[in-house]
Parts: structure tokens; sequence; C-alpha cells
């Protein structure tokens, strides 16, 4: 038995994230689930053992280090030997942030000439460059010593005197540049009919410049069990397994084999566990959460979002109208039923509901973090870094990240708590809601069209207060203008104004801000939450006056327009924020023509507050009326009162739907368009110059010249997935690829960039992409498809010494993906081989059992109710994900927060994981589960009578089918000899009497399950 100390030594050894062990099992505190140390030193040594001595081992073979060395020596390549060193060395000081003597080395004009000064192309002693990195005075030599004591090394020194001397020839970076379909290399010698797809020859031509082999290819179990989760999210069950087994073993050569392997892909493709699979890998992305973030981080209803991700998965909707759709959704023509569920996208950003925050910052913060999750998501942009300056390493300037910033600032949300705007959406018809919302908007639109388009035709003359008073706080007039001059005004507050009346058919009210500078932030939000008119007689008598209807300039506001008839909190103006003058127009039912000496008496009630019970009165406002007949007649005409019945019948219509309520994208109308300038330095209250949309320059490289400008989301969307721009679709195969083998071709998949690595195979990134946007038009499926039935994906993942020496990390591929399943897979499996698995589509999130105590935040009275009955087994996709407060187990292995986007899970190994999986009642659970079925299928007979009971050795080979068939159902593997007689050992070891050797001890067994579970080949695919 191994050492505890020597037992962590080998895990740290052998626990490297692309050679996982997680069959290190600590103690645990109750000794009936002690797992004896003999059982894991035996599981490291069988993992030892896999490495020396599995199939295809390079001993006798020429040892290479992991390093590159496939570079040509002859040439120099700017972004391949010299960018890096400006990255390292040279751009803290003369970098996007910091330009040191008005020098950068991310500008190629402020490098070469004509503009720069610092490199004699072709000759590299002339050049300011060479000389100031090769002097030997410390006042002079770069890089400064007392920031790079030691200088540059020799071997970067001449790798720059060459780039110069050879004409310093300055590349875009590699990933910017134009998206073309390499040169298939040509496969000879003995490996001339290895490559099975395209991929397999650009892979094959750099293991051979390493000197290295494939491996032999994987057995039919290995595979099946690696691409079964790799496309579903889930093991193959033995049925399947014994199936393929059989038409492989039936099949006469290798094109029927191939066949078969293909027929089995077809049908996981097909699988509803394929949209579930990778709505999984996008929810982290979208920063996915069933609550809002922040302080009491309360729920909101995302899962509509989460659906469409699966519909859109398993439709295989092309990654192009993907795209399209969550970016801009609200802004195609002739928009989509569930194009607007799609745009939930970009609504999975936090809304801050504490009570006294600024709705404006955070809005903001919702805006910044679209900006930086979409250039993440499409781009592997560092986008962020741009915020406060120019970026350190890429070209990219402080100014563009705001003209990109332009395109996503336009939108009606506004940190609200309800989280306009919404959308209905009934689980059972989600259709016919979004039907109901669609019909409601557009009628809505409609009819405030007849009053809005009338409102600039209309003559409008001064209304005059002759009084003003105020329930609360001062009011003071000028002129027409009325403005709040002190005091408190609590929300509720009624303002009223008298004026001497004078025959008119509307009114008009102008709710301004009191600030009058461009720069200004917006100002607290002004409403008018209810209108009341009256007439007053000579004699203090008061006639009520009917108001029609109400239209506003711009509809920028939840509810209508004349909520400022109704006794409720929303009305006119604007919420949560003024951003400009707001108009409004009362629409009189009958002309009026007073008596003179008659008062007009408008009562304005203010009902609304932000949070934190903040009111939100107005501040400066001012009325004005006409008498143009063409609004009386326009409220009597049957046009616009057959538009009103159908507003209100799309109304009643929505109001019968229950549902979820899902925050959308929806874009302010253009008379009411934000207008957008820097931020300096970042700060949001400093504001600089204004800006019009744009992406940066460095992106319009690959743009025709004559095409139209990008001022909206949708031409940014449709933009993005362009034959013009080059880095989506090297982003998301990299992406894809990286859930295949463990490690993207670019190992940074967040960052294409300068200081992002560079590609393991640029030609072969070149060639995926190409071929995901051309040939298969950016369609998912028969991509991974080609991948997957690939001589590459196919081969053993069992590892040597001598590949791990020359190539730990597997970064040529020559051998098979061996990583450890996703903290959703860990889940789904054990309910998958226990039978315990809910399989059912979409819906609700889920509460399974999580630890108690877990949800204790302040200000919040939300509680994990543990769900009973089938919903208790679903998917790990449906489990409720509160972003403070994550499912614990998913977070021991390694999922993010989702507070924001993240484009990249690192994997850990550490014994908290294996905490989890041994102790978390859902696997215990599981593990039982699973003894169970194994009893139903090996165990002795349950209703045998007692001259029948079976003997001692029937119940030990019972025993040991039993545990054959649950390693089989789990790993998809044979037992072998020495895990059955670790195994068997173990179930006896924790039988505590004789007694149980005349019967199944459920309890010793369903620890045997939870270790088969627990095991390294069970945790790894």
């Amino acid at each position: 038995m191994l050492e505890c100390g020597s037992l962590l030594s080998m895990h740290r050894i052998l626990c490297h994230e692309r050679l996982p062990v997680t069959d290190w099992l600590p103690f645990r505190p109750n000794a009936r689930w002690i797992i004896p140390f003999v059982l894991t030193s035996v599981a490291s040594g069988l993992a030892c053992r896999a490495v020396a001595e599995s199939p295809g081992s390079n001993r006798g073979k020429p040892t290479i280090s992991s390093r590159d060395k496939s570079a040509p020596t002859h040439g120099i390549e700017f972004n391949r030997d010299i960018r890096p060193i400006f990255t390292q060395y040279c751009t803290s000081c003369h970098g996007g942030v910091k330009s040191a003597g008005d020098v950068s080395f991310v500008y190629a004009n402020q490098v070469l000439p004509p503009d720069g000064w610092v490199v004699e192309p072709g000759d590299a002693a002339s050049s300011i460059l060479w000389q100031r990195i090769v002097s030997d005075d410390e006042s002079e030599r770069m890089p400064p010593p007392d920031e790079h004591p030691d200088p540059l090394p020799p071997e970067k020194i001449a790798l720059i005197q060459r780039w110069i001397d050879s004409g310093a020839e300055w590349q875009d970076h590699w990933s910017m540049t134009r998206l073309m379909d390499p040169v298939l290399p040509v496969t000879d010698g003995p490996m001339v009919n290895w490559p099975r797809q395209a991929l397999d020859s650009f892979v094959l031509r750099r293991l051979v410049g390493q000197q290295l082999t494939p491996s032999a290819e994987a057995s039919p179990g290995q595979w099946l069990r690696r691409v079964s989760l790799d496309l579903t999210g889930l093991p193959p069950t033995l049925d399947q397994l014994e199936a393929f087994r059989r038409r492989v073993a039936e099949a006469s050569h290798v094109h029927t084999i191939d066949v078969v392997y293909a027929s089995e892909v077809d049908r996981l493709l097909a699988t509803d566990g394929f949209g579930e699979r990778w709505a999984s890998l996008w929810m982290d992305l979208a920063r996915y959460a069933d609550s809002m973030g922040f302080e009491k981080d309360p729920h909101r209803d995302m899962w509509p979002y989460r659906d469409w991700l699966i519909r859109a998965f398993n439709e295989d909707m092309p990654f192009d109208q993907f795209t399209i759709k969550q970016l801009a959704g609200d802004l195609i023509p002739g928009r989509a039923t569930d194009d607007l569920i799609a745009t939930a996208f970009h609504r999975n950003t936090q809304t801050n509901t504490e009570g006294g925050t600024d709705d404006e910052e955070f809005r903001i913060a919702a805006v910044i973090d679209r900006v930086n999750t979409t250039w993440t998501v499409w781009q592997a942009t560092t986008f962020g870094c741009v915020q406060c300056h120019a970026h350190p390493y890429d070209p990219i300037r402080h100014e563009e990240y705001y003209a990109c910033l332009a395109m996503f600032n336009n939108t009606l949300d506004a940190d609200l708590p309800n989280d306009f705007p919404t959308i209905r959406v009934d689980g059972d018809d989600t259709d016919g809601s979004i039907r109901a919302a669609f019909e409601l908007d557009r009628y809505r639109e409609r009819r405030n069209a007849w009053g809005s388009d009338l409102l600039d035709a209309s003559q409008w003359q001064p209304m005059v207060p002759k009084d003003v008073t105020s329930s609360g706080g001062r009011l003071k007039q000028r002129g027409a203008t009325v403005f709040a001059d002190g005091g408190t005004f609590p929300p509720g507050v009624t303002y009223t104004v008298d004026f001497p009346a004078t025959a008119m058919t509307a009114m008009r009210i102008e709710i301004m801000p009191v600030g009058v500078e461009p720069l200004s932030v917006p100002e607290k939000g002004s409403l008018l939450t209810q209108l009341q008119a009256s007439l007053v007689g000579p004699s203090g008598e008061e006639t009520k006056l009917t108001v029609a209807d109400v239209f506003t300039k711009d509809l920028v506001m939840e509810g209508d327009p004349s909520d400022a008839l109704k006794n409720n909190n929303r009305g006119v103006g604007e919420y949560p924020k003024l951003n400009a003058t707001r108009t409004a127009v009362f629409v009189l039912s009958d002309a009026l023509l007073p008596d003179d000496g008659n008062l007009l008496r408008l009562k304005l009630v203010q009902k609304a507050s932000t949070a934190g019970g903040i009111a939100t009165h107005l501040r400066r406002f001012r009325w004005s009326s006409t008498e143009d007949d063409d609004w009386t007649s326009m409220i009597r005409s049957k046009e616009y009162n057959a538009t009103k019945s159908s507003l209100q019948e799309a109304a009643a219509a929505l109001a019968n739907w229950d549902g979820a309520s899902l925050p959308i994208l929806a874009d302010r109308p253009g008379s009411a368009a934000r207008s957008t300038r820097t931020f300096i330095r970042g700060n949001w209250l400093d504001r600089g110059e204004p800006v019009q949309p744009a992406i940066p320059n460095v992106f319009q490289t690959q743009r025709n010249p004559e095409a139209p400008a990008i001022n909206d989301r949708l031409d940014l969307a449709r933009w993005l997935v362009s034959d013009e721009n080059p880095m989506a679709a090297r982003v998301w195969v990299n992406r894809i690829w990286s859930q295949l083998f463990g490690i993207g071709l670019v190992e940074t998949q967040e960052d294409f960039g300068s200081s992002g690595q560079l590609p393991s195979h640029p030609e072969l990134i070149d060639h995926l992409a190409t071929r995901f946007r051309d040939h298969h038009r950016w369609h998912l499926k028969p991509l991974l498809r080609e991948w997957v039935l690939s001589s590459t994906y196919r081969q053993n993942n069992a590892v040597s010494v001598a590949q791990l020496e020359a190539d730990f990390n597997n970064r040529y591929l020559g051998r098979g993906p061996r990583t450890r399943l996703s903290a959703e897979m860990v889940r789904d499996q054990s309910l998958a081989v226990a039978g315990l698995m809910t399989q059912r589509l979409g819906g609700p999130s889920v509460m399974p059992p999580q630890p108690d105590g877990i949800w204790q935040a302040v200000y919040s009275g939300a509680k994990w109710k543990t769900a009973v009955g089938a919903d208790r087994y679903r998917r790990a996709l449906y489990t409720y994900w509160r972003r403070t407060s994550p499912y614990p187990s998913f977070l021991m292995f390694d999922a993010p927060t989702r507070d924001v986007c993240a484009a990249r899970r690192v994997a850990t190994n550490t014994p908290l994981q294996a905490l989890v999986t041994l102790n978390d009642p859902v696997y215990i659970e599981c593990a039982e589960a699973l003894a169970d079925r194994a009893v139903k299928r090996h165990g002795p007979p349950s209703d045998a009578s007692k001259s029948d009971e079976p003997s001692p050795d029937h119940i030990d080979a019972c025993i040991e089918s039993m545990i054959q068939w649950m390693l089989l159902a789990v790993t998809q593997q044979p037992a072998s000899d020495l895990e059955l007689t670790e195994l068997t050992g173990l179930y006896h070891d924790l039988c505590e009497t004789d007694e149980h050797h005349a019967s199944i001890d459920r309890a010793s067994l369903a620890i045997v399950a939870n270790t088969i579970l627990n095991l390294d080949k069970a945790m790894t695919k």
C-alpha cells in the first residue's frame, strides 16, 4: 500500500490536464464509505502501465522535445519570429497604451518609412532599432536595463537583424489575414493510406516533421464512448455498444467498417441530446443564468433562450444565421416568431436591483459587457482592453471601442428590475405567445403613429400658468416653463397647474431635462403617471374633462402612453433616465370652447420611483395647446378606432398567456436614439468627443472599400459572418476543435491577438475554417461528422513514455484525445448509467439536490426547493443557475460562475473533485441505483426458496458478474483481471459479517459502484 506522501506524489505526476488521473480517493469521515488506498495505488499503477506499455509506443525512436521544430530555419516571418519579440520586450513602453518617443511597435506606420524612423528596411546597421538593442551603453540600450535587466537574447537580436536586412516586411496579424484554403499536403510512404479526411493530411505532415508517427486505431468501444460523449454529452448504452461492436465485427473490409462508423455518427447527430450537449457549450459564452446577478441576485426567466439554443443546434442552424439572430434578431426585416427569443443572448447581462444604485451606470456596464462579449465570442479579441486606452498589443485605438459601443448603445433596456423590454413565452405554445407579442407591439406602434405624425404638423400655442402648487416640494414658473425649486418631492407628489382656459382640441406637454450641457450624463427619470383635467368656473365649481387618448413623440418606455390616464405607475416622460426632452399629446374627447373667466386645471400625479424609492417627479416642463380640428377628426375616424380596438384585443390576448417573461433586445426609435461619446480613461462620467458607429480600422483591411458602412447591430452581425471577416470562422472551428481534442489549435481560445498563442497547425485551422464556411455553408453537423470519422480522431488515446517526452500535451495530435469529462458530463454520465436520467427537452430550470445552506444571500428570501420526481434527474444544463451561488459540484469541476462571458474552461484536477463525486448525495444515489441495476441483471434470484438459496460460490460468481457489468456500463471497457480482483476484494472487505456471503450486501455493492464511477477511465473520454 502506498504511503500518503507517495500517493500524493504519484497523483501530481499523473494528474496533468492532458493525462488526468482522477481516481485518487481521499478518506471519508464516515467509516462505512472508506475506500482502501490499495485500490487507489492499483489504479495508479494501471495508469503507469498504460503509459509504459501502450500500443504505438515510440521506444527506440529519437526523443523530440515538445517545442515546435518544424519552422523553417531559412527566411524570416514577421508574425512568427518578430511580432512575439516586440510584444514581449517592447510594447510595455512602445505599445498602444504608452508610446515613448512617439514610437509604437503595434502600428507599422510608426516603425517603417515613410512615417516611421526606427527601421531602415534592408539596412540593419543604419536602423535605430538595431543600434539600440546591441548598444553597450546602458543609457541607450533597449529594452531599458531597469525594466529588463538582461539584454535581448542574442538569438532574438539576430532575428531582428535578419528581418531588417531582408526588407523588414510587416504582416497583418495571422488571424486577420484573408481566409484561404491551403494546398492539401501530399502523403506518400508507409502512411499513404492513413488519412481518411483532408485534415488528416495536415496532421500527418506535422507529425512526420516532428519524427513522430500516429498511434494505432482506438478500439470500437473506446471510439464509441469518445464520440458519444463528444456529440451528445452522454455515454453509449450497453445495447448500443454491443450493437456497434457486432456491426464492426461483421464488416468484411475497411470501407465497410467506415460505413458502420459513419452510420453510428449519423445516429448520434440525429438525437435530441446533440442540441443539449452543444447548447451547454454556448451557455458559457452567453453567460447564461437564471438570475440577474449582483447583490440580491433575483430570479430571471431565461430558460426560453436556453431552449432556443437546443432547437438551433438540433436543427443545425447555420452559424451565420445563428449569429445574426442572437445579435440582431429584433432588427431582421420580416423577423420570424422566435428571432426575438434569440436576442436574449445579450440580455444575459446583469441587472442591479439594489436600492440607491445609478441605473445609467449599470445600463452602461451591461452595454460594455455586450461589446466585450461579442468580440470575445466571434473574434477572440481582447476588446475590453480598449475601454480605457488603446490596446497594448494590437492596433485598436481607444476611440474605436466607443465607435463599436455606439451600435449597442441604443437598446431600450435600462437596468430596470422588471428587465423591460420582455416578451411573454408560454412553454406549451411558444409560437402563439410570441405572435401575440408581435401583434401587440405592431398595433401599439400603429396607434401611436396616428398622433406622433400629427404632432409635428400642428400649430402649438404656449400655455402660461396662472398658478402652480405642489403637494410636496416647491415649484416656480418662468414664463410658460414650470420647474422644481427645492424641497422634497416624494413618490406620489401631485402638481396642480391652473391656466386661463382657451379653446383647444389637444394639449402638449414637454418634459425637459434640467441640464442643457451636451456632455452631461442622463438625468434621473421624469414621469407623469396620471393627468386629471377639469374646467373650473368663476365660482369654483369643477367639471371633469375627458381625454380621449394620449400619444408620444417616441415610444421609449414600457406600457402605452394611455397609461397616463390610468391609476398606475407608468405614463409619459422617460424612465429610469431622462435622456432628452420627451413630448406627449393629450387629445380631448370634445373640443374645449370655454366661457370667459374659466380656468383649466391640470393635476399632474407622479407615482413612479426608481430602485430605492427615489421619486421621478417632473423637474422642468411646459404646456402648449392647439385648436387643430385634425385631432378631433382623427380620434373619431373609423381607421383610428379600428387600430385602437386591435391594440386592445392584442393586449387582452397576451394577458391570457402564462409562462416566462423573457428579456429581449429592442432598439429605441431613431428620433430618440442615444448619442455616444468616448469615456475618457474609461470613466463613464467623463465624456469626450462624439463617435459614429464603426468597426476598428484593423478589421477593415478585408472589406470592399465601396461596402456600406456598419451602423447598427444587424450590420455588425452580417459583417462578422461575411467573407470580409476571416476571424469568426477561425475562432468557431478552434472552439469546436477544443471540445473534441481537449485543447484548441490556438490554445488561447479567448485571444487570437498578439498576446495569444500561435496556432499549432496554422494551415489546418485555415483549412477547417474555409471548409466550414464555404463547403458546409456554416453547418456544424457535417463538420463534426468529418472530424469524428477522421483518422486523427480515431487514434488510440493510450500514451507511451516516449510520446510524453516528445509531445506531452499532444499538440501534434499523435494520439487520440484523452480529457476529463466536463462538469455537466460528469453528472449526466452518472445519471445515465444509473438508469435515473429523465430524457425530456426544454422547460423551466430545475433544482436537483445540493448541500443545505448554500443559498443564504442578503436581502433575498429565495430558497432552493429540491425537485421531486422526474425533475430531480434531468440533464445538467437544466439545473437552476444562480450567479451568486452556482451549483457547487459544477463549480468544483471548473464551470464558470457566468457573471461574464467564459470563452474557455481551464481544467483542474484537485482532491475536492473526488470529494464531490464520493460524497455528493447525487452521486451516492446514482451509485445505489447502479448497484440495483447490476443486481437485477446478474444477482441471484430474489424469489428463491430456503432450500434453493444460492451457495457462497454462486454468490461470489454473481458479485464478479455484477462488477464486470458495472465497469462495462460505466467505461465501455471490459474489466481487467487486476480491476476485477481489487474491486471484488473491496466488496468483501466492506462486508461486515459472514452472513453477507450468503446474499448480496447492497450497501457494499453501492460503494463498489461509487468507486467505479470515480475511476480515471470513468471520468475521462
